[in-house]
């Protein structure tokens, strides 16, 4: 009970704060961060150049729909009041007016009053308003009024204190401040008789219309005089206006009437339906006190607000429902109703009907989707689906998050993606018969159908899936159709419906289903003309929209041609909510969600405006003529100004030169930097949604870098002849020293090789030496041999004595033999000395390595080890070591044990390898 009391004061709250909202005109604000200016916009007027200028206290602002300039005047006085006439801007100030002109992109004062000193010095004069009456130009402040005819200054004073001065029809009416109105004819004044109820009030202003002059009043509303009757405006919204205190008015085409407000805002009246439209501070505005109106070439509404200004599309075909609440919330869809309109956010359901906003009862939460169903709306709710009909909100079903709502293409079946998969609707007379399809619980985002029992569906986060089912729900077949076809990437597929053909953005790629080879195939027709939209919905058989980087277009499809119409970015731009952009058809106009209202377009509105442009080309802020030449490395501004403010405005493209590319044009800026030198174009063309057409085109030429001048390039040469110069005396004073070095080298070199032949010569007599040495160490070797073979022989000659003894018997003859035989061979002492020691000296070398080996060894060891070196027998080594053959072998016997080799090694090889 107690939630139940707490529910129905919220939602009593909520209500009663939901203020009355309308449809309004789009509507532009500049503040003084945009125009860098001051804050009242006293005075509003279009130039023939087309650019806007504004009476903004010190500054006389200009904006051409690209660039804002500001300009003051020489005595710096506060500008009150602006007149266009022809080329020249007439301004009104403080003891001060004179005209505008602009010459070369600038703004240039000519003062008329300092010429001829028209104010004394005791006058505290402003020029409030500047008229043109009768070809000559006056300047009213409210003491008196200074005639010009181009040459004459003249000035009149006024016998009482003015509002101001009104040109009607023929005729130059002064309103007085307490004495009424007056007729101004040279320098006399005639009393208006009859409109004596206007004294004592400030007329700001007096216009006729449709045969009757309106008079509007500062606190007391607005009169109307008629066939010399005047009478009080008997309509609702003067009441309204005297509370609201009128400062400015002016009628506009479509029989609407504007008035701006002190502490209201505007009213727009229109007299064809008798109603008003409210813009102000709670919708739109910056500020709710206008200062001043003005009208452009489009007749829209440029409005000088006490702090800012407004743009206000009276004669868009664009009409935008604000809620700067926030009660409201984010719109995800919208309907039309006979009453006003039915509005699905992530607050609840809203209606609009009767310029009231109200929350239905009880649907409070995220709504996200509606659609009409004959005279019934289908909404799609967090918490289950809902029919409002006839004013009666009820639920249908609670199955959760009806996301969307589609026909089928075969019958009179509607089709719902939902949190939980796809119900069926296959009796629009009687919603209640519906049935969840089985096999697909998930949450699905788009559905669609053309063949009968198949459907497609796109899951929210990945997939497309096929759906198979009989009439009897028996049999249901789901099949994951991009896992099928092995697209890996298919996160947030998207169905369309074209034609009574199922289109699949999938990946940036559109397919469609062949039933022949049950594949998805790429779709040509849309790929080539809408490969990278991000988002598209259907309006009808040949009408649709697409998202494409951040930009809308209405599609207008002619066969299989498709016209491509911009929605200017401003009127949704950060508001779009994205993957749920719905559109709802209301006549001839396009219901669009955004994200705090939702915009109402009118797409079979036709651009009939000029689309010639004018080119403006600044380089270091100097305005450059056509065919002018630039600086290198320099930055070129280009404006391409329409003229044009409001929803008429062209789409227009540039290309540089050759290039392929068309280039969108951004709020009418090209800037462009690093360009190469030599001659360029910039192309303007015009794009209708199907074509390019050119426009316009700016040439210029960008000069030579500074370093390819004609004094840099002499430069060059001067410094390239000087280096080749220097080194030319570089070189020929390196190849002098070259000269003489190379003659030191020489005598270096003499000088070594003197030093090397000595040096060779001392080699060669050390090698000669050498050489004698090894001669000798030869004879040495041959003499040990010769005598190693004497003894061998000696060892023989006893062996023959021995001989001899054993055959001769005769004791004479043998002892003479004997003697005979020791005397030729006998070997004496000195010669065995000397054989040892040459022995020695050959295989010093080796007897020095094997006694550091085998320090075990003995001199008689060692001896043996030479002769066995020497390739010797134990019968030849046997003399020579004065031992018996039998005791040699012994020898070496007990030489093998110390030299430790085993039976197989051989002793002599072992002693060579040594």
């Amino acid at each position: 009970m107690k939630e139940r009391i707490i529910k129905i004061i919220l939602l009593y709250f909520i209500s009663s704060q939901l203020y009355s909202q309308e449809l309004l005109p789009f509507v532009e604000n500049y503040n003084k961060s945009n125009y860098q200016g001051d804050n009242q916009i006293w005075n509003v007027a279009q130039g023939n150049d087309n650019a806007m200028y504004f009476a903004n206290n010190h500054y006389l602002l200009r904006y051409d729909g690209v660039k804002w300039e500001k300009n003051m005047l020489p005595n710096k006085t506060i500008i009150r009041s602006i007149m266009v006439d022809g080329d020249k801007i007439y301004s009104g100030s403080y003891k001060e007016f004179g005209y505008w002109f602009r010459k070369e992109g600038k703004m240039y004062y000519v003062s008329i009053s300092d010429k001829t000193k028209v104010f004394d010095d005791s006058d505290n004069e402003e020029i409030w308003k500047i008229f043109k009456f009768k070809g000559k130009i006056y300047f009213q402040s409210f003491n008196g009024i200074y005639l010009y005819d181009g040459k004459v200054l003249r000035k009149i004073k006024f016998p009482f204190l003015v509002s101001y001065c009104f040109v009607v029809e023929n005729q130059l009416l002064v309103a007085a401040v307490e004495k009424g109105i007056y007729k101004m004819n040279d320098s006399k004044f005639e009393k208006i008789q009859g409109w004596t109820i206007l004294e004592n009030n400030v007329i700001h202003h007096i216009e006729k219309y449709h045969n009757k002059t309106y008079i509007f009043t500062k606190k007391n509303g607005v009169y109307i005089e008629e066939n010399g009757i005047l009478r009080v405006w008997d309509n609702p919204l003067n009441a309204v206006l005297k509370a609201a205190n009128i400062n400015v008015a002016k009628f506009i085409k479509d029989n609407k009437l504007i008035i701006g407000t002190a502490n209201k805002g505007v009213y727009v009246f229109d007299f064809a339906t008798n109603s008003s439209t409210s813009i102000n501070r709670n919708n739109v505005l910056m500020n709710n006190s206008i200062l001043s109106i003005g009208l452009d070439s489009e007749n829209d509404l440029w409005l000088g607000l006490d702090n800012g200004i407004a743009h206000v599309e009276v004669n868009s075909p664009i009409s935008i429902f604000y809620d700067n609440s926030g009660i409201l919330g984010s719109v995800y869809s919208v309907a039309s109703t006979p009453k006003g309109y039915l509005m699905a956010s992530n607050h609840g359901v809203f209606k609009y009907e009767d310029k009231q906003l109200s929350l239905i009862p009880n649907t409070q939460g995220q709504a996200w989707n509606i659609s009409k169903i004959d005279n019934k709306y289908v909404i799609g709710h967090n918490e289950g689906t809902f029919i409002y009909e006839n004013g009666i909100f009820s639920k249908l079903n609670d199955i959760n998050g009806g996301w969307n709502l589609v026909k089928s293409n075969i019958n009179n079946t509607y089709l719902q993606a939902t949190y939980s998969g796809v119900i069926i609707y296959n009796n629009a007379n009687d919603l209640g018969q519906n049935k969840l399809v089985n096999g697909l619980l998930k949450p699905i985002k788009y559905v669609a159908q053309n063949r009968k029992n198949e459907i497609w569906a796109a899951d929210n986060y990945r997939g497309l899936y096929r759906i198979k089912y009989s009439d009897s729900d028996e049999g249901t077949q789901v099949e994951n159709t991009t896992q099928g076809n092995k697209i890996t990437n298919d996160f947030g597929v998207k169905i369309f419906e074209f034609r009574d053909e199922i289109l699949f953005l999938i990946n940036n790629s559109w397919y469609t289903y062949s039933s022949i080879t049950n594949q998805l195939k790429l779709n040509e027709l849309f790929n080539s003309n809408f490969r990278n939209v991000s988002e598209i919905i259907a309006i009808d058989e040949n009408h649709f929209m697409v998202l494409k980087e951040g930009l809308l277009y209405h599609i207008d499809a002619k066969g299989n041609r498709f016209v491509w119409n911009v929605v200017q970015e401003k009127y949704y731009k950060g508001k779009i909510i994205n993957d749920n952009l719905k559109i709802f058809k209301d006549k001839e106009n396009y219901l669009l969600n955004l994200d705090d209202g939702f915009i109402s377009l009118r797409l079979k509105f036709e651009n009939k405006q000029n689309t010639t442009v004018k080119i403006e080309a600044f380089n270091y802020d100097n305005l450059l003529e056509d065919k002018s030449k630039i600086d290198y490395n320099s930055e070129l501004k280009i404006n391409v100004i329409s003229g044009i403010f409001g929803a008429t405005k062209p789409n227009l493209f540039y290309k540089i030169d050759t290039a392929n590319d068309f280039i969108a044009v951004n709020e009418g800026l090209i800037v462009l930097n690093n360009i190469s030198n030599g001659s360029h174009i910039i192309t303007i063309y015009n794009h209708d949604g199907l074509s390019y057409s050119k426009i316009s085109n700016f040439e210029f030429t960008v000069a030579k870098p500074w370093y390819f001048s004609f004094w840099m390039i002499l430069l060059y040469f001067t410094i390239i002849g000087a280096v080749l110069f220097l080194y030319y005396k570089w070189n020929k004073m390196q190849y002098t020293q070259k000269i003489e070095l190379r003659e030191e080298e020489l005598k270096h070199q003499k000088k070594i090789l003197e030093m090397e032949l000595k040096a060779e010569n001392e080699l060669n007599v050390q090698e000669y030496e050498k050489h004698i040495l090894e001669l000798e160490l030869q004879s040495k070797s041959s003499e040990v041999a010769g005598k190693s073979l004497s003894i061998a022989k000696q060892s023989e000659m006893i062996e023959n004595i021995q001989g001899i003894l054993d055959t001769e018997t005769d004791f004479n003859k043998l002892k003479s033999e004997i003697k005979k035989a020791i005397k030729i061979n006998a070997v004496n002492k000195h010669e065995w000395e000397t054989f040892e020691s040459n022995l020695n000296q050959i295989h010093n070398e080796f007897i020095i390595n094997l006694s550091k080996k085998y320090p075990v060894l003995t001199s008689k060891d060692i001896k043996l080890c030479i002769y066995l070196k020497m390739n010797l027998s134990s019968k030849e080594i046997a003399p020579m070591m004065n031992i018996s053959f039998r005791g040699v072998e012994l020898h070496r016997y007990r030489l093998r044990k110390k030299l430790n080799l085993t039976q197989d090694e051989n002793l002599s090889k072992f002693l060579l390898s040594l």
